[in-house]
């Protein structure tokens, strides 16, 4: 049986939600996000809590269990606090920054970057070489952050590249003469 799915999913203050057919719809301060669970999960609202329960004993149905319930408790939290990645990067002459709705990258290319940040995403640059990515979707969060990763990843020679702000990069040791 599947312990992430018997935990309720708490509704915290400011935070709504209304269940029609397989459809949950998720209010609250920082926007609204809806989700379809499948037809093998019950999902029921008692009190000021989200229940996902199966529908029978299949396998399909403990899987989609716990899926279900995870991705209930992501709309909860992304609509009451967000999701953010924190990424910085480093090399010389390596920097971002945001123009209105583009993110400006150099990163040692004989060109500039420009990253087009999507609908539902903010970005951010505190410094320089910090690039904050903020949104209510952790997928589309997660995302946004590996796209841009993708340009220029960390190498384990120097450490150079774009790396999330608590990554480890294995580091290799250069020739010897």
């Amino acid at each position: 049986m599947s312990r992430i799915g018997r935990k309720p999913v708490t509704l915290v203050k400011g935070v709504s939600a209304s269940v029609s057919g397989q459809t949950i719809e998720v209010k609250g301060p920082k926007g609204t996000r809806s989700f379809t669970a499948g037809d093998d999960v019950t999902i029921t609202i008692e009190g000021d809590a989200i229940k996902v329960t199966p529908r029978g004993l299949s396998k399909r149905a403990r899987q989609q269990w716990g899926m279900t319930r995870s991705m209930v408790d992501n709309l909860v939290v992304g609509v009451s606090t967000g999701f953010k990645k924190e990424m910085e990067i480093q090399g010389v002459g390596y920097r971002a920054a945001v123009a209105g709705n583009v993110l400006k990258l150099s990163l040692g290319y004989s060109h500039e970057v420009n990253f087009d940040v999507p609908k539902g995403v903010t970005i951010a640059t505190p410094k320089p070489t910090e690039i904050v990515v903020e949104g209510i979707d952790q997928q589309l969060v997660g995302q946004v952050a590996a796209n841009i990763r993708e340009w220029r990843q960390p190498e384990p020679y120097k450490g150079k590249g774009i790396r999330y702000k608590d990554e480890y990069i294995f580091r290799k040791e250069g020739k010897k003469k």
